[in-house]
């Protein structure tokens, strides 16, 4: 039923867990494969990739390029963007079998999860508020948060635009806020650290086209 599709790029240290939050899915069918799109790792992402059964392509060094690598070789209706620094709830298989159940291939939504910290303190509270309010005052969600989307949706926006950074921030803006759904799972990130968050918003919303934006943060 979906492709999850993991743009890698050094991310060993990452991709067990990211990995082992499908496991739940893969069993049940949601998931039937995990394509990893690396940009030319050289620590043991790969190593771990196909110990995982995971199928790899090989892409650039962008984001951008992973992501549109990983969408052209999957071979599912429905495609799960994911983070390699990202795990899902447990219950994020029922929402987005909700998700699907509700949807036609070819009806312009698609769904991310909100994103929570997996830390103590008041910067991780900070940082989760100040994602729940890019969404909902702007429709801008972070990278993190993930993205789910038929493939005819996605072919329909034109995939991800070659940007050297902010990559999710286009794609959110060309979506459109109207057609995005928050699902109920969370997204867990261990790190707190999204630089630019503030002023690449700003410079979004205030429509600087975002080949712009994506040069000065890149």
């Amino acid at each position: 039923m979906i492709s999850v599709i993991v743009p890698t790029l050094n991310a060993g240290a990452d991709l067990a867990r990211c990995f082992d939050s499908l496991i739940g899915a893969a069993v049940s069918g949601l998931v039937r494969e995990v394509i990893v799109a690396d940009g030319g790792s050289a620590d043991d992402t790969l190593p771990i990739a196909d110990a995982a059964g995971a199928r790899v392509v090989k892409a650039g060094k962008s984001r951008a390029a992973q992501l549109n690598a990983g969408a052209q070789a999957a071979k599912c209706d429905w495609l799960l963007f994911l983070h390699p620094t990202v795990t899902l709830e447990a219950s994020w298989t029922s929402d987005v079998e909700a998700f699907v159940d509700r949807h036609e291939l070819g009806q312009p939504e698609a769904a991310l999860f909100p994103l929570a910290v997996e830390r103590m303190g008041y910067r991780a509270r900070w940082h989760e508020l100040a994602a729940s309010l890019r969404f909902t005052l702007f429709g801008l969600p972070r990278g993190e948060q993930g993205l789910l989307m038929s493939r005819h949706f996605f072919q329909a926006v034109g995939g991800y635009h070659e940007l050297p950074a902010l990559e999710d921030l286009d794609m959110a803006r060309r979506i459109g806020r109207r057609r995005l759904v928050r699902l109920r799972a969370r997204a867990l990130v261990s790190s707190t650290r999204f630089p630019h968050a503030f002023a690449a918003t700003l410079l979004s919303v205030m429509k600087v086209p975002m080949r712009i934006v994506a040069r000065i943060y890149h």
